[in-house]
């Protein structure tokens, strides 16, 4: 009879486990930084120069109940969507016209080299001129913030794939469709969506500024114009919840939309461990 050489395997220690939770470990220092938030603010006991994380939670919840907080996010998520879907889509042609042929990618390294280190809030005051004032000046801002990031990120992934995957692609005999769709998408995809996410928090930031100017200039607007209302009433706790709310949904949109697609294409594709 041979010896059994077999191992036991021996599960590791709960604590072990729990600190290799990448969620749980995220937890713990949100809940550290809360808990320094509350303390800073208790040992200051100024309201009007930083409230207490309880007193924003209050703030955060009532405004939300009469409604006034939900509207606002609403407003703003929607022109977000906007700016970041036509941004996306002229990113996406820019990009094409850039990696076939040389013109247009001269074109492309001019163009991010002029506009990209330009504020997208800079060119406000330009586009209330030619939109007047309402969405689509706010609008236009967004686009040329996602615009140049994400072209840039799109160019570089592209023209960082692989010459053997280009070959094993035209070896193949892949139609032009299918080159794109099952060679060069998936080479350049961790750049992509690097791409996606420098643009969806350039047009986060931007729409927020914006909506300050907007805000002042025709007296609404969404959670930007939310802040610098509630900022003049001295309802400081209220402006911490705005603060609280934008950063919120940084935080759902990294997590649950960004996360999932590079679940389903980075990680599964084996192009990041």
């Amino acid at each position: 009879m041979s010896p059994d050489y077999s191992v036991a395997e021996k599960p590791l220690p709960l604590a072990t486990r729990a600190m290799n939770a990448a969620w749980l470990r995220k937890s713990l220092l949100l809940a550290v930084l809360v808990a320094i938030w509350q303390a800073y603010a208790v040992w200051l006991s100024n309201d009007l120069l930083f409230p207490t994380f309880t007193d924003t939670l209050q703030a955060l919840v009532d405004n939300t109940l009469n409604g006034e907080l939900p509207r606002k996010t609403a407003l703003s998520l929607w022109m977000l969507l906007q700016g970041y879907a036509i941004g996306l889509v002229l990113a996406g042609l820019l990009t094409a016209f850039a990696i076939s042929t040389r013109v247009g990618n001269d074109l492309l390294e001019t163009l991010t080299a002029m506009f990209n280190p330009l504020p997208a809030i800079a060119l406000l005051p330009l586009a209330l001129v030619w939109f007047g004032l309402g969405t689509p000046s706010i609008v236009f801002v967004i686009v040329h913030s996602v615009l140049w990031a994400v072209a840039l990120n799109a160019h570089s992934g592209f023209s960082a794939v692989s010459s053997t995957l280009r070959m094993v692609g035209r070896n193949y005999g892949l139609s032009t469709p299918q080159y794109v769709w099952w060679i060069l998408i998936p080479g350049a995809f961790p750049s992509l969506l690097t791409g996606l996410k420098v643009g969806w928090a350039f047009a986060w930031r931007t729409l927020i500024a914006a909506e300050l100017v907007f805000g002042v200039s025709s007296g609404k607007g969404g959670l930007g114009w939310f802040i610098y209302e509630h900022k003049n009433n001295l309802e400081i706790a209220t402006v911490f919840a705005g603060l609280l709310s934008i950063i919120v949904i940084g935080l759902l949109v990294e997590a649950v939309v960004f996360k999932s697609i590079e679940m389903r294409t980075v990680r599964r594709w084996g192009m990041q461990s």
